[in-house]
This record gives structure tokens, sequence and C-alpha cells, in this order.
């Protein structure tokens, strides 16, 4: 199985296009062309876990957090960032991230922590805005069929968990073909009518470029016209964190003994309780804190992140119980959802889970 075949599998399940801008989700070092033997998931790739690749035979790590987020200047093994990515490329192991990417999209990172808290009316908590694009083109009604199923197959068409969406208004074409020109139908130099039909289509805005390439090769016209433009339509199915609800309401404290046992964490920080029960849980992977007033206009009764600081724990306004569990404890499954992913894709290549826990952080409980 060739690298690149892998990452575009990766790419159509997580879109490079919705990390956020501070990220580097992508092919940190590697060659597309490589032919992969084994795949080796992680939460973070460290230089234990290049140890590891090598001695199970992994030419690839797939990990959730980028090693290396801004841009390298140096490859002296200073720090513990150079000597992973020096270990990798002796090794010829290549790397890849699939970080805020793999949070956004509505069956990943937090579809795998709402899974295991038990959650049901999963919906993502803060939808990305101006993701999307309208496509308006005109089509001769004999060519309609096929072009509209040019366009599903390009990715266009999908409306929630509606596909195959479109709007078609009948009206009539005009024009005048001129020297030099094959028309479809008319004549050079004469005025021709045609009935057409004008179809509407949305799409994701990273996926332009697929969907035109499929107008232009299915439209029957020598020039195709069309119009593009931006919508500020949010996307429901993308974003950030997610909100569900419980199965059956459970006492605060039940409920703080259940994400503590579902993620191992040893730990638990958390504000008061504000009311007796929870039945609404708002969370997101990570670092989450800047959902917290968005949690709040959902009415969840608790909402569930890491990396809370002090003074943002007042912030709950005694209308939220805030609860922080660590960055790693909350994440620490995402190497599970890649292997899934893949084992389900892919059959030609092994897909391992990594043994490194790879948390800096540790507790000392008295």
């Amino acid at each position: 199985m060739k690298l690149k075949d892998i990452l575009q599998s990766l790419a159509e399940w997580a879109p490079p296009a919705y990390q956020e801008s501070y990220d580097n989700s992508r092919l940190i070092c590697g060659n597309p062309e490589q032919e992969i033997e084994r795949a080796l998931c992680t939460l973070d790739c460290t230089e234990e876990v290049v140890k590891e690749a090598i001695e199970e035979g992994a030419n690839l790590i797939i990990a959730h957090h980028p090693i290396v987020f801004s841009g390298l200047k140096s490859l002296t093994g200073k720090d513990y960032v150079e000597r992973t990515v020096i270990a990798a490329i002796k090794n010829d192991i290549a790397i890849y991230a699939l970080h805020t990417n793999l949070d956004a999209v509505d069956t990943g990172v937090n579809w795998e922590i709402g899974k295991r808290l038990g959650l049901k009316n999963l919906q993502i908590l803060s939808p990305k805005k101006e993701g999307l694009k309208k496509l308006f083109t005109f089509v001769p009604e004999a060519a309609c069929a096929s072009v509209r199923e040019a366009l599903f197959r390009a990715g266009a068409g999908h409306v929630g968990a509606y596909d195959h969406c479109s709007f078609n208004t009948r009206g009539e074409g005009t024009f005048r073909a001129g020297e030099g020109t094959n028309p479809f139908v008319g004549k050079q130099n004469e005025d021709h009518t045609e009935q057409e039909v004008k179809i509407e289509v949305i799409f994701p805005a990273h996926l332009e470029g697929r969907v035109i390439q499929a107008l232009l090769n299915k439209h029957p016209y020598e020039e195709v016209a069309y119009d593009i433009v931006r919508l500020e339509n949010v996307q429901p199915n993308v974003g950030s964190g997610m909100v569900g609800e419980l199965e059956q309401p459970m006492p605060f404290d039940a409920f703080l003994k259940h994400v503590s046992h579902a993620f191992g964490a040893p730990v638990l920080r958390h504000t008061k309780a504000i009311r007796t029960e929870v039945k609404r849980v708002a969370f997101c992977g990570g670092s989450g804190s800047f959902l917290l007033a968005q949690a709040q206009r959902t009415k969840a009764d608790v909402f569930i992140t890491g990396d809370f600081k002090y003074h943002q724990f007042f912030d709950a306004e005694d209308s939220i119980a805030i609860i922080d569990i660590g960055h790693f404890e909350f994440e620490q499954f995402t190497p599970h959802l890649i292997q899934a992913y893949l084992a389900k894709k892919f059959h030609t290549f092994a897909v391992l889970l990594s043994g490194v826990k790879t948390n800096p952080v540790h507790y000392f409980i008295s």
C-alpha cells in the first residue's frame, strides 16, 4: 500500500482544510510514493514512539498531535522535536498528523469521546461558518441527470444527513456560436434558444476544484456557464466540540465517577454542581475552554474538557459545571479511532496501536 493512498483516505475522512490556522496537520516527513508495510497509531509522536515503530517494523506513524507545529529552521538534534524527526528520517519512517481537522468532523475525536461517555443525540457544539459554497450551472435538459450525478460523486449536494440534494429550475438559454466553435446545439453565427435547467448544489469549499472538474468533464457544452458563491451558512457536521444527552439523568457525583472510570482519569478538577442531576453534556477533546460560552448557550448541565486555567473556572457563572479531565485523558482513545478507521478501509497492511503512554503530566495522589 502506497503512503499517498492512505493519506488520501484519511484526508477524505478529516479534510486538512478543516484544521485551525495554527495547526500543522499534514505529512511531516516521508515520501508519498513509499510502500507502507505497517502503521503505528499514537496520540503523540515522540522519540520513544519512533523507537517502538522500529521495533514493530512500522514505517508509518500516524499521530493526532503534530510533532512539528511551526517551521523547523535546523535539524541538529538540539531538542526532542528535532531528535524525533531525525530518528524517523534515518529509519525511513513517515510521520503524518491529523489534529484539529479530526477534531472538527462529526465522526472524529469528539464522536469517540461521546460514544465512550454513553451519550446520544450528538451534535457539533460550535459549527464552522463560511466553509460552504454554492454552484449554479445551466444544462440542456437531456444532460441534467448525468451532470447532477457527476457533481454528487465529486462531493456536492450534501445537506446535513441528506445527499444528492439539488434545486432545479427550467428556463431558456440563448447564445450565438462564433467562428471556430463546435457547438453542441445550434449553428455558427446564428442565434439559438435552448431549453435548459439551472442546477444549484452546495459543496464544501475545499472540494471546489474537484466539483468544477466534474462539471466540465460531464457538461456537453463547449463553453460551460457556471457561477460559484461563498455561503455564510454553518456546516452542522463540522466544527468544535459536541453536545449530547445521557440515556438517563445521573446525580452529579455519580457522573463524576462515570467520567473518571470511562477515561481512567485519576483526577478531575471541577466547579460546584449547578443541578443535582446531569442529563445534557457538552464537551471538547483537548483544550476546549474557548467553547464555554457556547456550552452555556446550549443549556448543558456540564462542560468537560482539558487545560482550564484557574481564573477560567469563575466563568462558569453558576450556570454550568466545568469538569477538567486533562488533555491526554480525554483524547487518549484517538489512536483507537484512527486504527479502527484504517482497519475498515484497508486490509493490505497492519495497523498497530502504540503501547507508549505519551502523557507528560504525572499525578501524585496522597
